[in-house]
């Protein structure tokens, strides 16, 4: 058997052989040809166009499908360097090249009511810092009726909400006012926004750029929005979210608010690269049942702000969202909403709806000590069961978060709001805030340091047992089983 394929190959090897030496004539002619050809492509590029009765240039754009670039237009007369006026007397000059930054960039453009908008972007430090630019908003209807005359808004006015922190970019929100309703009649019609340097940069010119910031189709707007009752009773607007977060660690945030805001409430997830695949597979299920969207803002990483341009972030999603809730929270992944088993989170609200805003007290937690009664399950139970030390240590003031009744909000900061219509609580004793810092970015198992301890002192830090959280954790994960089923049982750090 072994002999008779020995034999095959053989064989096929020898009529391969005959067929290439019968067609060897053809084959030397051919590759001849085009030796030849492409030697005279090569030669033609070299010769003067004297000796042609065609461009060499011609020719190789019918060689080559692909078209000779443009050549760039001649750069603008240059003044001169300098110039001598009289003996003594030297004038410099000055050339100005490129851009340092962007006159503004936008992210969002919202209807505040019929007769206002709100532009939400970032501008030059820079220009901020040391001119004053000026905006103003001009309404283009899309109708040829009488009414179809652009109109310039009445009022506009800058907030730049970032308390100094930006970078390279500040965030700018604009607020056009127009002295009649806009698109009253909802047949369409362009907002756009004039925005001008006012010397800045260049104290001979006044450099205005105009952007279509907003388009509203004909009948698109429902002006019922601005005066019916909100979707939601309670919607959280999150921070940028960047860096390889903790899946486990987000799956116990999500149950735990869903249960306590309840049905009437949607959670809003900016992510600046934070959302991997594992973040993502935790989320979903509450994204199938409609509690949750994610908006993906990583193209925003290209502009140099603020801790991922955060403050950008809050408040587009103020004016995204302004009129689909009663009440907005501002506060981050590792932070947890507390109250008291005695009250309800409804009751809490409904006694705080004369204030506007509300600020809420920090109780920060040790995000490596854990108390065990038993360590051979620590590692199976939620960050919330075992991280129940409490730091204690006296410090001039922590970090407040913060939620607002956002109709009444026309830009909003990190921590507070401080542009608002109304008043504002800091002091709320029926709600807290756990902060367990730094466990989110961490894909590992949180404890460094086991203890039954009811006190103790840690890195000079005192600490006290504090196991409110801890029981309300089983009631949670019930939750979560109940609403979602065991999707996520199998969830890693």
């Amino acid at each position: 058997m072994g002999k008779e394929k020995d034999i095959k190959g053989e064989s096929d090897r020898r009529a391969l052989l005959g067929f290439l030496w019968n067609c060897a004539a053809e084959l030397k002619l051919l590759l001849t040809a085009l030796f030849v050809l492409c030697t005279l492509a090569t030669l033609l590029q070299f010769l003067p166009p004297r000796f042609l009765s065609t461009n060499p240039n011609d020719l190789r754009s019918c060689i080559s499908p692909v078209p000779p670039s443009p050549s760039p237009p001649p750069p603008p007369p240059r003044s001169p360097a300098e110039l001598v006026v009289e003996p003594g007397l030297i004038r410099r000059a000055f050339h100005p090249y490129g851009w340092a930054a962007y006159s503004f960039i936008t992210m969002g453009a919202y209807r505040g009511g019929p007769h206002t908008f709100a532009v939400v972007g970032l501008s030059s430090k820079t220009l901020h810092l040391h001119a004053n630019p000026s905006y103003h908003c001009q309404w283009l209807p899309s109708n040829s009726t009488s009414n179809s005359t652009p109109v310039i808004s009445q009022h506009s006015y800058k907030v730049l909400p970032d308390w100094g922190y930006g970078r390279i970019y500040t965030v700018v929100v604009v607020n056009c006012t127009f002295s009649n309703p806009v698109n009253a009649d909802n047949s369409g019609g362009k907002l756009l926004l004039h925005a001008s340097t006012s010397g800045g940069g260049d104290l001979s010119l006044n450099l205005t750029d105009t952007m279509e910031v907003l388009e509203e189709l004909p009948s698109s707007v429902d002006f019922s929005v601005f005066t019916s009752e909100p979707k939601y009773e309670y919607l959280y607007c999150g921070s940028s979210l960047y860096g390889n977060l903790s899946p486990q660690r987000v799956r116990e945030w999500m149950a735990y608010h869903v249960r306590l805001f309840g049905g009437k409430s949607h959670f809003v997830i900016h992510d600046a690269g934070g959302v991997h695949p594992e973040v993502l597979e935790v989320l979903r299920p509450w994204m199938e049942l409609g509690y949750v969207t994610i908006h993906d803002i990583r193209g925003q990483e290209r502009f140099d702000g603020y801790y991922h341009n955060q403050f950008m972030v809050v408040n587009d999603c103020l004016h995204r969202y302004r009129f689909a809730t009663r009440w907005m929270f501002f506060f981050d992944v590792d932070e947890f909403i507390y109250v008291p088993p005695r009250s309800t989170l409804r009751s809490v609200m409904h006694s705080l709806l004369p204030y506007t805003q509300f600020t809420i007290e920090q109780v920060p937690m040790s995000g490596q000590i854990c108390f065990s009664n038993d360590p051979g399950a620590t590692y199976r139970k939620w960050g919330i069961e075992k991280l129940v030390y409490r730091d204690v240590k006296r410090v001039m003031r922590r970090d407040r978060k913060y939620a607002v009744q956002p109709r009444s909000v026309y830009a909003t900061g990190v921590h507070m709001s401080q542009n608002l219509d109304g008043q504002t609580m800091h002091k709320v004793d029926r709600m807290k805030y756990f902060h367990y810092h730094g466990t989110i970015a961490q894909r590992r198992e949180p404890c460094r340091m086991l203890t039954n301890s009811s006190e103790l002192t840690a890195d000079s830090n005192p600490y006290v047992l504090d196991n409110r959280m801890q029981e309300a954790s089983g009631a949670v994960k019930r939750f979560e089983l109940k609403t979602i089923g065991d999707r996520l049982l199998r969830t890693r750090q």
